[in-house]
């Protein structure tokens, strides 16, 4: 046995997802335009689920509060902080959608179907087998 296997330069590279999220994006050659995915690290993500959490009280227990991650937030900010392109923070692209931000842009640009699936395939790219609403499932049985 030896460590070399998890050095840095011996580790393979997390490689990109490509997705036609919609249809209605076609290229110049008039297919749909696939969109590219990356993978955020342990510790950009740990950076995005605490951008995310908010303190909340705890209930019948005055003055206590608990940690809660927004998850519609954690969502939409996984989803503009993995796309690679198209270029969400692009201001000419923001603009013909008439939002700012990258997450409002993806809101503006998805159909509600359209976002839920992309949402679906950023996790699976970041390599959550679990998807939000497996969890949600589960929490409900």
């Amino acid at each position: 046995m030896s460590l070399s296997a998890f050095l840095a330069q011996n580790a393979a590279p997390v490689s990109h997802g490509f997705c036609a999220v919609s249809p209605r994006f076609r290229g110049e050659d008039g297919e749909p335009e696939r969109w590219e995915i990356r993978s955020l690290t342990a510790a950009e993500d740990e950076a995005l689920r605490r951008s995310c959490a908010r303190c909340v009280p705890v209930p019948g227990r005055r003055g206590q509060f608990m940690s809660e991650t927004d998850a519609g937030q954690y969502l939409a900010g996984l989803a503009a902080a993995c796309t690679v392109y198209p270029d969400l923070n692009d201001r000419a692209l923001q603009d013909s959608y008439g939002v700012l931000g990258a997450q409002e842009l993806l809101r503006a640009m998805l159909t509600a179907g359209e976002y839920a699936a992309y949402l679906d395939k950023v996790q699976e790219v970041c390599g959550f087998t679990r998807t939000m609403q497996d969890e949600v499932e589960e929490a409900k049985n």
